[in-house]
């Protein structure tokens, strides 16, 4: 018989397009894209690196109220090149014979590396290193107030002490053979000063008993700022030489740090060799996997238990259109392996092929397989009732 084969419908399941589930998914995973945008903005400010900044005292990269960035940035915008180097090495090779050398502190100095500084042409600094300054000029001993600050008047003919006027400063030089200009006494009338300048071998050494002066912390009260910017801007380049503790002393002045090989020379070998371990165990480890071992589950469980929990699965969620999708698709999966169709065939030829095999009009079967899904259980029992009497017949031809 022939039978006019309509339009086909689209199989919508339990009523939902695509556009819907995407926008249902979206919704859902909406709260944790937020999430995790959060999470990956906090890794990466976390991540990013941090202005260049250092903790120790003294030190030109030091934003701290021990530091002296403020001091080293207005010498920059006068012009002043400075150049923070952290070794005796690099200071020995940052100095350029006509330049400044500041030395923060001579906690961390051997005597080789006071040589080595003593030894350049270039105008000597000394900050808060009053073994340092011995070493230089035999004749100055330490003395004054020890850590007990005071304000104090220049009391000499210095010009840079006299544009200072006063000076918060603790501790003092005393020149015992008379060559040196000291100012800033620690009381009136007494010898010895928290500042101390002398001419040795056509330079010029200046010595400052304590660092309070340059400290952020301090720079801008009574006349510190200007005592310490004519200290240190008396030449275009400044070498800032704060000491450290793994400080190797004046080695290759063309070297400004050692590498991990030079201190220790085993290093590279040793390296090469457990890469070599590594490159080894990977390949012994891996020639030991075999293909994927199928290992016995531990509960069988029954095609036909299986199907009863998904039903019931289906009934507790009211999901009658994905039942109805779920039957719908296996009957015409066997009707068609059943009437010789491929698996790529598609709606209208299984229909028209249904059509043909069973007597039916072709509407009635197209609503029966590709119809919309029903609404309550006694629609989808009606359904499968339906199915299996279309898949008899298909089987009774």
């Amino acid at each position: 018989m022939s039978a006019t084969t309509a339009p086909v419908v689209e199989v919508v399941g339990d009523g939902s397009t695509g556009r819907s589930r995407a926008a249902g998914r979206w919704r859902r995973a909406r709260p944790w894209l937020v999430v995790l945008g959060v999470v990956l903005v906090g890794g990466l400010v976390l991540a990013l690196p941090a202005p260049p900044s250092s903790t120790t005292p003294g030190a030109p990269d030091n934003a701290g109220a021990s530091g002296a960035r403020a001091v080293a940035q207005v010498l920059e915008r006068q012009g002043v090149t400075v150049e923070h180097v952290t070794t005796t090495a690099a200071a020995l090779a940052a100095a350029t014979g006509d330049s400044t050398v500041l030395v923060v502190g001579d906690q961390w100095l051997t005597q080789e590396q006071t040589d080595a500084l003593v030894a350049l042409p270039d105008d000597l600094v000394l900050v808060d290193a009053g073994w340092a300054l011995s070493t230089i000029a035999p004749d100055v001993v330490t003395a004054g107030t020890g850590n007990t600050r005071e304000q104090r008047e220049a009391a000499c003919d210095d010009p840079d002490a006299v544009a200072a006027g006063t000076i918060t400063a603790a501790g003092g030089y005393v020149d015992l053979g008379g060559r040196a200009t000291t100012c800033f006494p620690t009381g009136p009338g007494l010898d010895g000063g928290a500042y101390l300048t002398l001419e040795q071998d056509g330079r010029r050494v200046t010595a400052l008993s304590d660092l309070h002066p340059l400290t952020n912390d301090a720079v801008d009260a009574d006349g510190n700022a200007a005592l310490v910017l004519r200290m240190l801007g008396r030449h275009d380049h400044l070498v800032w030489y704060v000491p450290s503790i793994d400080d190797l002393g004046p080695v290759d002045a063309g070297d400004d740090t050692a590498s991990l090989t030079d201190l220790v020379p085993w290093v590279r070998p040793v390296t090469g060799w457990l890469v070599l371990v590594l490159v080894v165990t990977v390949v012994w480890r891996a020639r030991r996997l075999g293909p994927v071992v199928a290992e016995p589950l531990p509960v069988v469980v029954r095609s036909a238990e299986t199907a009863r929990g998904r039903g019931r699965l289906y009934r507790r969620a009211r999901a009658h259109g994905h039942a109805a999708a779920a039957l719908r698709a296996g009957t015409a999966a066997r009707v068609a392996h059943r009437l010789g169709l491929p698996r790529s065939a598609d709606a209208p030829a299984l229909v028209d092929a249904l059509a043909r095999a069973t007597g039916r009009r072709a509407g009635d079967v197209e609503a029966l397989i590709y119809g919309p899904p029903p609404t309550d259980d006694a629609g989808l029992l009606r359904l499968a009732d339906d199915l299996h009497h279309l898949e008899s017949e298909v089987h009774r031809t």
